[in-house]
C-alpha cells in the first residue's frame, strides 16, 4: 500500500471510505461491512487500518486440551500478530459470542500488540481496563466486561466473522467508531483518488447548506452541481 494512501486511510472515517470504494467501483451495493453497533474504546483515536491478522478465541468455559498445548497456541498466536505483512490489524473472533465473557483487550494485551505494530484490534468480543488501554491503539469491540474467565485461542490465521462481516486473514480492514469494513482488493489502486473525489463532490453540497441564507433554491442548485459531478 501506497504510504499517501495509508495517510488518507486513516484520517477519514469508514463511512467516507464505504463511499469511496462505490466511487471506485461505479456502482452502489458494497456490503463488505459490519452490521449493528460495535464500541469504540477511544473517540479520540485515529481509524484503524491494516491487513488483517486473524485469531479466534473462546472463555466461557475452561479450555480441555493439556495445558502445553494451549501455551504453545498462545506464543503461536503472539507470533502470527508480531509478524507478516504491515500495516496490520488484529480481528480476533469470540466463539462465545452472543455470550462473550472474556475481555481478551486490556492494557496489557492492548499494550503487547501495540508493541507488535498493530494499529488496533476488531472483536465481537469484549475489552476492559477503559482509560488504561494505551494510546493511538483502538479496539473496536461486541460489549465492554470487568472478567478474563478461561479467554484462551483456539485457532490462529483462520477466516473469522465480526458482526456479519467475514474477514480472511491479509484483507485490508478499516475501522472506527461505526464499525468496519473489508476494502476489495480490485479497488485499492484507485482508492485515493476515490475518496479525495468523494471528499470534494460532498462540498458542492456541504458548503453552501453551511452558509447564511441557505435555502430550498440554494438548495436545487447545489444538488444539481452535486448530480452532474457524479455523472
Amino acid at each position: 500500500m501506497k504510504q499517501t494512501l495509508l495517510d488518507l486511510l486513516s484520517s477519514v472515517d469508514t463511512p467516507t471510505v464505504c463511499n469511496a470504494i462505490e466511487v471506485a467501483q461505479g456502482k452502489r451495493g458494497f456490503n463488505a461491512f459490519t452490521r449493528g453497533t460495535m464500541l469504540w474504546s477511544d473517540p479520540d483515536a485515529k481509524p484503524m487500518v491494516g491487513y488483517a491478522r486473524t485469531a479466534k478465541i473462546a472463555a466461557v468455559n475452561p479450555p480441555a486440551e493439556p495445558p502445553e498445548v494451549i501455551r504453545q497456541r498462545r506464543m503461536d498466536y503472539y507470533r502470527h500478530m508480531a509478524t507478516g505483512t504491515g500495516p496490520a490489524v488484529t480481528v480476533v473472533e469470540d466463539l462465545d459470542y452472543p455470550d462473550c465473557i472474556g475481555a481478551y483487550w486490556g492494557e496489557i494485551n492492548s499494550t503487547v500488540h501495540k508493541g507488535f505494530g498493530i494499529s488496533g484490534a476488531l472483536t465481537n468480543g469484549v475489552m476492559r481496563d477503559l482509560g488504561d488501554l494505551p494510546d493511538d491503539f483502538p479496539v473496536v469491540a461486541g460489549s465492554i466486561g470487568p472478567s478474563h474467565g478461561f479467554v484462551h485461542v483456539r485457532e490462529i490465521g483462520t477466516p473469522v466473522s465480526i458482526f456479519g462481516l467475514k474477514i480472511q486473514n491479509g484483507d485490508l480492514v478499516h475501522a472506527d467508531r461505526h464499525g468496519a469494513l473489508v476494502i476489495p482488493p480490485e479497488v485499492v489502486d484507485q482508492l485515493e483518488q476515490a475518496i479525495l473525489r468523494l471528499l470534494e463532490t460532498e462540498k458542492l453540497i456541504l458548503t453552501p447548506a453551511q452558509a447564511d441564507g441557505f435555502d430550498f433554491d440554494a438548495f436545487e442548485t447545489a444538488w444539481a452541481a452535486f448530480e452532474a459531478s457524479r455523472t
